[in-house]
């Protein structure tokens, strides 16, 4: 199994517009962070968690062609904000996109992407997507099986992640049951959020991310969805446990 981190920012980005910390001032391109997404390469199949507004740049970066399906961990813009831009997929491969996602995920997408869904009206050049419907149950990707990881995002708001194999990815979560938890529990690699070291509402900070990957102890963990507020790549590394990284835009891991 092979991922890339293609986006580990918050829904701003770093740098910010208009911030003049030194994080966001930084010639470190470690401290350079598009919006959250993960590229997963198994089994000869690619998958894509999430597809925020830097979908594009991510895909010509990474010199990506083709993927199989996108999965999405919950509606709000910085992780689909790049649904349109699926259009050159549909092109490339003759084909729809398929898209995996909750319920109320689903009809925000409706919502947001009202004219790729309008049949009776429908331009020509619109993205072609296939959603599929999943609930907190195991479902199959072209024959990769995935476990759904359902956390909270906010009160009332919930965010999923997944488990493929032996890898677990769970972003934008600020409480997770041990039931939930559990489902990580054995992966070799484990990506979770963290935004800042100060508490956060709808976010694990730093200790609370530290705190999981310490007690399911994975052979690596991988923190993501970092704000400006963290602080540089090089000074939050040394205060990490030794299997524990920050992870960056371009990260490659192999297991």
């Amino acid at each position: 199994m092979k991922i890339t981190f293609l986006g580990t920012g918050t829904s701003q980005g770093i740098p910010v517009i208009g911030c003049g910390c030194d994080v966001c001032r930084s010639d470190d391109q470690r401290d350079h962070r598009l919006r959250t997404s993960i590229l997963i390469e198994t089994e000869g199949r690619r998958m894509v968690i999430d597809c925020g507004p830097d979908f594009r740049q991510q895909m010509l970066r990474e010199n990506i062609h083709a993927i199989d399906a996108i999965l999405i961990t919950h509606g709000h813009k910085d992780h689909i904000g790049g649904l349109d831009d699926v259009r050159a997929f549909n092109y490339v491969l003759q084909r729809p996109m398929e898209l995996y996602a909750a319920r109320e995920v689903q009809m925000t997408i409706h919502q947001e992407f009202s004219y790729a869904f309008d049949l009776k009206n429908r331009y020509p050049g619109v993205p072609e997507i296939n959603i599929h419907l999943f609930e907190n149950l195991p479902f199959e990707v072209n024959g990769i099986h995935v476990i759904p990881i359902k956390a909270t995002h906010y009160q009332g708001h919930y965010v999923f992640g997944f488990r493929i194999n032996n890898f677990s990815y769970l972003t934008d979560a600020v409480e997770i049951t041990e039931t939930e938890k559990e489902k990580m529990r054995g992966s070799e690699v484990i990506v979770l959020n963290a935004l800042r070291k100060k508490k956060h509402y709808s976010h694990f900070n730093l200790e609370q991310s530290v705190r999981i990957l310490e007690e399911l102890r994975p052979s690596r963990g991988y923190l993501t969805h970092i704000s400006h507020q963290m602080g540089r790549y090089i000074e939050v590394m040394k205060e990490l446990p030794g299997f524990i990284q920050l992870a960056y835009d371009g990260l490659q891991v192999e297991f």
